[in-house]
């Protein structure tokens, strides 16, 4: 399985579009720790590999990430990471006789 931000020169089937968001409470005592961020990332492309696994794709293409700093009028903020990406298999070679 791989994941990578571009694309493939190399014949492949779309498996389908893959997405997962996964976010953090920022506490009010530390409003400036955006080294959450490090771990949201990493819980989306895990999120994003299972889903492509289950799909039986190969691994994923063009993936892409958003980030977002949510604040509510009462609430505290919340750090919000959504990413995407295409999921591809590789077609099985030809056995010639």
């Amino acid at each position: 399985m791989f994941m990578t931000t571009g694309g493939l020169n190399r014949a492949h089937e779309i498996q389908g579009i893959m997405t997962a968001t996964q976010h953090a409470m920022m506490r009010s005592e530390k409003p400036d720790e955006f080294s959450l961020f490090d771990d949201l990332f990493d819980a989306v492309k895990q999120k994003l590999m299972k889903q492509a696994q289950e799909a039986g794709a190969d691994g994923l293409i063009e993936v892409r990430f958003n980030t977002e700093v949510v604040r509510m009028s009462v609430a505290p903020k919340f750090l919000v990471v959504h990413g995407y990406g295409t999921a591809v298999k590789f077609p099985k070679a030809k056995k010639t006789e």
